[in-house]
């Protein structure tokens, strides 16, 4: 367990600040920091203490928009400036040395923790983790008496640190709301009402401060207040969003109806006193591989939020059919264990048929799962209660809508959610996207190799570059083809991938047992919205392999540009067709079928045409 106490610096030590304006003190003495851009590149150093920090990072921290063409020699300038300003570190085993050092992969500030207000903050709002709720409002009170205003105030015309102070705003908040929720605990309603009205007035949308507020009106005997905070929340959150209060809040509304005011803002009790409920996530995937970035976005997701509402939520892994949503979400799920103590579990949004589960269906899961009741509560508020009250990690997997959803989150509290969806979910928000594109051709061919032998794809490489290409770099299909592989050791990797390279067989080849690539995106076509499935075909037939334009979209499908804009923007919705990450205009945008999809759609309308014709025919 982390110390009770964090150092505080000697009288004759530097003492750096961010969480306010920008300053450093060595003893009783203010240093001269220097003009702007010095100071620019001082905060960005700070921000990232120990660590080194390129050129490059600090060239976009200074100049965001058109760096000089002596951007680094400048940059040696104010480096050497501050190197002159700043003593060096106290004598020591390493002591002595300069306080701004040099490394291959940048500069780096050397700094003590008691010397750095954000290190000390971390600190004290570590060792307040899992202490009785006295000691913890005492750690996190001192905390947050470090705070000395809006962080880095006077150097946010610097994006990279206006991005760093609202990191650290948001992280006071929610240290603020740790502190104001143990010290409801302790009695301690009647002081904490006016600072909480502050915040929820510069918060409005931050339901953990609601709730806070809410429970201590109503604790320090003001029900009338206390209830009209939640209905004025309601009608805010209905008006802006379109969504309706999370279950802790809601729970907290009735039991302060029933004269339950009382307890924890959130209304849970202690959390010694909740009942975990243990890991239900399928078994890890041994040779899970590729997708690095999106598992780290992942993780630093599920670990905040970062949209103000206090750790609730929902994140969700959107791609196409087979990009391994599910494999990345399970991983993450094992990796954040220790985070999710009070359990952690997968739930099919779909049966065995593909065909979306009914809603009554999911909830009596989850809530068997998770020992979640509630009587006298609809069985969905039930659910969101218990989600706020515990650290819980829920993957809802394969969800076909967000209606199928939206009565699952809670968007505040302990508990996660965490989606997989072939679309993006445009119509609900908030919530943090992920995307997972498919693998790249190494990630793709390690995978391969994990299943038929290293040695095997070694020995005819550009044969197996074929075969994962010919995937579409997909985990689902090169695991397909690695199964029949691993079963075919008699065949070269050669024929397999000229099988592949035919269009009228490859979709035949692409199955293994039960699990065929021709039947989940047969699903898939299934479920297009009324022309979804014709759209697809005409792009497959009509338009060239690889990225197209839009004017190229709209000549195959007979359309102007605007109505050919909306159903290709339905394909993406439908996660049949991708685009690029970055933001461009509809104009200057491209568009892809992947590999597999364009196979299906051209076979599926050779398909339809046979059938017509033989319809013709016999007519």
């Amino acid at each position: 367990m982390p110390p009770l106490h964090a150092p505080a610096p000697g009288p004759g030590a530097v003492r750096f600040s961010v969480l306010g304006p920008l300053s450093a003190h060595h003893g009783p003495r203010e240093l001269p920091l220097g003009p702007l851009k010095q100071r620019v590149v001082l905060a960005t150093l700070l921000g990232s203490p120990n660590t080194p920090v390129s050129v490059e990072a600090l060239t976009d921290a200074v100049w965001p928009e058109a760096p000089p063409r002596t951007a680094r020699k400048n940059l040696q300038v104010y480096v050497s400036a501050l190197r002159a300003l700043l003593p060096p570190e106290p004598a020591g085993p390493e002591g002595g040395r300069e306080r701004i050092a040099h490394t291959a992969g940048g500069y780096a500030l050397r700094v003590a923790e008691e010397e750095l207000d954000a290190l000390r903050f971390r600190s004290l709002v570590r060792a307040a983790e899992g202490r009785p709720p006295r000691t913890a409002a005492r750690l996190l009170r001192r905390a947050l008496d470090l705070w000395q205003g809006p962080p880095l105030g006077g150097l946010r015309g610097s994006p990279r640190l206006a991005e760093e102070a609202e990191r650290l705003e948001l992280r006071h908040l929610t240290v603020y709301e740790d502190w104001a929720e143990a010290e409801l605990e302790l009695g301690g309603a009647p002081g904490l009402v006016e600072g909480l009205r502050d915040l929820v007035e510069r918060h409005p949308l931050r339901e953990r401060l609601r709730a806070a507020w809410m429970s201590a009106l109503g604790a320090s005997g003001r029900q009338a207040e206390a209830l009209a905070v939640y209905d004025d929340y309601r009608q805010l959150l209905a008006r802006e969003l379109g969504l309706e209060p999370g279950g802790a809040m809601t729970a907290r509304y009735r039991a302060i109806l029933t004269g339950e005011t009382g307890g924890t803002a959130g209304g849970g009790g202690p959390r010694s006193a909740r009942r975990g409920a243990g890991a239900v996530l399928p078994p890890d995937i041994g040779d899970f591989t590729g997708h690095d970035e999106e598992l780290r976005e992942l993780l630093d997701a599920l670990a905040d939020d970062g949209r103000g509402t206090g750790r609730g939520g929902a994140v969700l892994l959107t791609g196409p059919a087979g990009a391994g949503k599910t494999a990345l979400a399970v991983r993450a799920g094992h990796l954040l264990a220790d985070q999710f103590e009070d359990g952690r579990f997968l739930v099919a949004m779909r049966d065995g048929d593909g065909v979306p589960r009914p809603l009554d269906a999911v909830l009596a899961e989850l809530s068997l799962l998770a020992g979640a009741s509630a009587p006298g509560l609809p069985p969905a508020e039930a659910w969101r209660a218990w989600l706020a009250e515990h650290r819980a990690l829920v993957v809802l997997d394969d969800v076909p809508d967000e209606e199928a959803v939206r009565p699952l989150i809670s968007w505040a509290g302990q508990g996660r959610v965490l989606l997989t969806a072939r679309g993006p979910l445009g119509g609900l928000a908030p919530v943090h996207r992920v995307d997972v594109p498919p693998l790249d051709a190494e990630g793709a061919l390690e995978l391969l190799g994990g299943i038929v032998g290293r040695a095997r794809v070694r020995a005819d490489r550009e044969a197996a570059l074929r075969i994962v290409r010919a995937c579409g770099l997909l985990p689902l299909a090169v695991r397909v083809s690695g199964s029949r592989l691993a079963v075919l050791r008699h065949m070269p990797l050669r024929e397999f991938a000229d099988r592949l390279a035919d269009p009228a067989g490859a979709l035949d080849e692409l199955t293994a047992g039960d699990v065929s690539v021709r039947r989940r995106l047969g699903r898939h076509w299934d479920e297009l919205p009324p022309g979804g499935g014709r759209d697809a075909e005409r792009l497959a037939a009509r338009t060239p392999e690889g990225p197209f334009t839009l004017p190229e979209a709209a000549g195959a499908l007979g359309l102007d540009e605007g109505a050919a804009l909306r159903a290709v923007e339905t394909l993406i919705g439908a996660g049949l067709l991708t685009s690029p990450r970055s933001e461009v205009s509809a104009h200057t945008a491209l568009y892809e079928l992947p590999p597999l999809v364009r196979l299906f759609a051209r076979e599926r309308a050779a398909g339809t045409g046979a059938v017509r014709s033989a319809l013709l025919t016999r007519g």
